[in-house]
């Protein structure tokens, strides 16, 4: 009788590996979404145009990423968007009030952010309350907070410039500065959006932290018999998101200098449609950083692209929701190919 050989060393053909990749799905949109608006748009090939629609998907991608990496761990977070937000109001208030160098600034919003991370996610793991529940709670805890602090402390809406402020020329060049390349300008937020999808692939690829966040999200019971940490995980999963969104308010802040308290409402729903077009599932435990960046890119491309092509915006959110039922389609059948494949 022939001996079976061993599954774990059988070689994978190019076209399995292909097929199992969660971003095939999207990147393939992306490519259709591309020609389209070039074919439609006349000056969306431009160097001017690439830069706009890149911006555009960076402001998104750099809470995609995040976004992304907790819902591979099977849970949600809708306090993203008011959250971006917050971490601006808490770096201007606390600058101006205070009459410090804004970097101190900077610095106490981090840790504000990330204890609002660590709070959604100490609450999720202590009350085995569905994410919804514990995110929509914050969510409208923070924007009550976000409103009433920006009016108890400032008497308005919106914060006092603290463009004159000792800091803020070097914390600008950070956060908010443009890079001209060729004559073009490209907005730093696309550096940081690059470098958030090189250390969270790394994270889920190459770390053991990366193989938790797959099993918590596929399934968490079974993941903490074999001894993963699923409450550490979980929690980390949190604070990362609030470090998306610490940046995000951060450039908020030093490209316009004030801050609307009832910006980012309705934000984190993006955040979540690009990383489901990038091949999230919604019940977790599948899903690359690369995908969610392509989906990211989808929605630069599609927010300009309309423009590009002088069509009327209000048509955009229904490109945007056309998307996403077509890119979870195709994710769909794209895992079901890679599934019969194996």
């Amino acid at each position: 009788m022939e001996a079976r050989a061993d599954e774990r060393i059988l070689q994978t053909s190019p076209l399995r590996k292909l097929l199992g990749r969660p971003e095939l799905g999207s990147v393939v949109g992306a490519i259709a979404v591309f020609v389209f608006f070039a074919f439609f748009a006349d000056s969306f090939l431009r160097a001017s145009s690439l830069s706009t629609v890149l911006y555009a998907a960076s402001t998104i991608g750099i809470m995609a990423v995040p976004v992304a990496l907790l819902m591979i761990g099977g849970e949600f977070d809708l306090s993203a968007g008011v959250m971006v937000t917050s971490s601006a109001l808490v770096s201007s208030m606390f600058s101006y009030q205070m009459t410090a160098n804004v970097w101190v600034g900077v610095g106490v919003s981090l840790l504000v952010t990330l204890a609002i991370g660590a709070f959604n996610g100490f609450m999720l793991t202590r009350t085995r309350l569905p994410s919804f529940i514990i995110t929509l709670g914050t969510f409208l805890m923070l924007t009550g907070l976000n409103l009433g602090f920006t009016k108890l402390i400032d008497g308005t809406v919106s914060t006092k410039t603290i463009a004159d402020m000792e800091g803020f020329p070097s914390a600008r060049d950070v956060f908010a500065s443009t890079l001209t390349i060729g004559g073009v300008g490209f907005k730093v937020t696309i550096l940081w959006w690059l470098a958030l999808v090189a250390v969270a692939s790394w994270i889920l690829l190459r770390t053991r932290a990366g193989n938790w966040i797959f099993a918590v999200g596929g399934n968490k019971d079974a993941a903490r018999a074999v001894g993963v940490p699923v409450t550490r995980t979980k929690i980390g999963l949190y604070m990362g998101v609030a470090f998306g969104a610490w940046i995000s308010g951060q450039h908020l802040l030093f490209s316009y200098d004030v801050v609307q308290s009832g910006e980012g409402v309705g934000n984190e729903l993006i955040y979540i449609i690009a990383a489901v077009i990038g091949g999230c599932l919604i019940t977790g435990g599948y899903g690359s950083a690369v995908g969610s960046a392509v989906g990211a890119f989808i929605f630069g491309m599609t927010s300009k692209g309309i423009v590009f092509a002088e069509w009327n915006p209000d048509w955009f959110k229904f490109f945007l929701g056309a998307m996403l039922l077509l890119a979870t389609l195709l994710n769909a059948w794209v895992r079901k190919r890679a599934e019969a494949a194996k």
